[in-house]
């Protein structure tokens, strides 16, 4: 069995993303390279984004630390610490509004 200490993952990715010029840090914890389900840890300094791009077949994003806000044209959701956003099945982006880290959660189509 593997374990993960996702606190100390993610404080340490947010030092790294807030040191980058591009004020975001990722890290594949279960690539699904074998398996369906893929999951990724991406942390993001204040104010960055991740521009909007399409969703995949199926998302979630459970925020780890910070506050973020994820928009899908008209619509946009804010997430806290604990909170678990479903990524719409449509073009979206996201934005860290403090320094944050997310655990996006997604499951691979392998008919894509």
């Amino acid at each position: 069995m593997e374990s993960t200490d996702l606190a100390t993952l993610a404080h340490d990715h947010i030092e790294m993303a807030t040191s980058a010029p591009s004020g975001r840090s990722a890290v594949a914890l279960h690539p699904g390279r074998h398996h369906r389900l893929r999951q990724t840890l991406i942390a993001l300094a204040a104010d960055h984004r991740l521009d909007e791009h399409d969703a995949p077949a199926e998302a979630t994003l459970f925020v780890l630390s910070g506050r973020v806000r994820l928009a899908a044209g008209d619509d946009a959701w804010e997430g806290g610490p604990g909170e678990l956003l479903v990524i719409p099945d449509r073009r979206h982006d996201l934005l860290a509004i403090d320094d944050a880290a997310v655990l996006l959660t997604t499951v691979v189509d392998g008919s894509r």
